[in-house]
């Protein structure tokens, strides 16, 4: 299926979804914002079957952030991340944990599973803070994660059916996936391939380093538009990417982030791994951010026969910066300043004009 027919269907969908999930909503006193940032630009490369809605209580002006899905596949995502957010605020092994956005509503009406829960205001986005404050958030969540520490069988009895739990094992086994789906779609980029086997060697070399800082809570996708901040606490809004595994795995996903939106964040955050950390800390957050940086290489590949035009010339560029981004953490290199503008000059002439918009509600 081609670009326009793959983005055509996902409209198509979603504007279905939307007409009827605005209804159901309606009849329960919900309203929706007309502006919807997450369900436009380039989400339908990554949107399943559910749709997550800003809208507000009709009685109160309350807003709120709506989840919700009429498709089997999407009705089991909401699902699961309603078990994982009671599961994680009732773990009695739990040092501290992530606070939540209230609860407004959880029910099935008019064919739809609907999941409602408070709109978190913030004064600043994240990215809006200074470097310091950055740092010390980000640093408080990683350290909440670490506290949560599966140690026992009972532990792992508690978590293993909701939030699944990795080892080396698992990682290697996702890394060697990822690495068959960008060879197999991608045949004639030989620096591609040159980098994934570079860092395959890497991280079976040092499987025992990764399953040394195995089983803690790492949140698979900590990024700034995952969490909120207000009044100085965190709020976690995605429970669907956690998971017990290796503790280095959420900040390797927020320093790859950071890689392009907060080169300095990046820099002090490495620092402190030297200079607090023992130098296998340091070398599994580097295996981490290899494993993700697959990931990411993966799908971008993936994407290629789902965009056509400017968005298609973009992907292929995403995939030029995150191979080189994987050569220099796999070779303990910063990469180039000079590589990473380049990059977000082209990204940004390309992005359309939703995408931008998307993107500025976002961060």
């Amino acid at each position: 299926m081609g670009n326009n027919n793959q983005q055509e269907s996902w409209e198509k969908y979603r504007n279905n979804e939307l007409r009827g999930a605005a209804g159901a909503l309606a009849s329960l006193g919900f309203s929706l914002d007309e502006v919807q940032p997450h369900i436009s630009g380039e989400r339908y490369l990554m949107s399943g079957k559910k749709l997550v809605l800003v809208g507000s209580r009709t009685k109160d002006h309350l807003k709120v952030i709506i989840k919700v899905s009429s498709r089997e596949e999407g009705i089991r995502e909401i699902e699961s991340e309603r078990n994982a957010r009671e599961t994680l605020l009732h773990l009695r092994f739990a040092y501290y944990t992530f606070l939540s956005p209230e609860e407004i509503l959880y029910i099935r009406h008019g064919g739809y599973l609907i999941f409602i829960t408070a709109f978190i205001e913030q004064e600043k986005t994240f990215l809006e803070h200074d470097v310091r404050n950055q740092f010390n958030l980000a640093l408080r969540a990683f350290k909440i994660q670490e506290g949560v520490h599966a140690t026992t069988s009972s532990h792992a009895r508690v978590i293993r059916n909701v939030f699944g739990i990795w080892g080396a094992e698992e990682y290697l086994s996702s890394f060697k996936e990822f690495k068959k789906i960008s060879e197999g779609l991608y045949p004639g980029d030989e620096a591609l391939r040159s980098a994934l086997g570079r860092a395959s060697l890497f991280l079976h070399d040092n499987a025992k380093t990764i399953e040394q800082y195995c089983g803690f809570l790492t949140h698979t996708d900590f990024v700034p538009h995952n969490i909120r901040v207000h009044g100085g606490e965190i709020y976690l809004l995605d429970h669907t990417s956690l998971r017990f595994g290796n503790k280095h795995e959420a900040m390797a996903r927020f320093l790859n982030f950071m890689l392009l939106y907060n080169r300095p964040l990046e820099s002090a955050f490495l620092q402190y791994m030297r200079e607090n950390k023992t130098p296998e800390e340091s070398l599994s957050l580097r295996l981490m951010r290899a494993y993700k940086i697959a990931f990411l290489l993966s799908f971008y590949v993936k994407s290629l026969e789902r965009t056509s035009g400017d968005l298609n010339t973009l992907t292929r560029a995403r995939i030029v910066l995150w191979t080189r981004a994987l050569e220099s953490v796999v070779g303990d290199e910063s990469l180039a300043d000079a590589v990473v503008e380049e990059y977000q000059l082209k990204r940004d002439s390309l992005r359309s004009p939703e995408e931008k918009r998307r993107q500025e509600k976002l961060h």
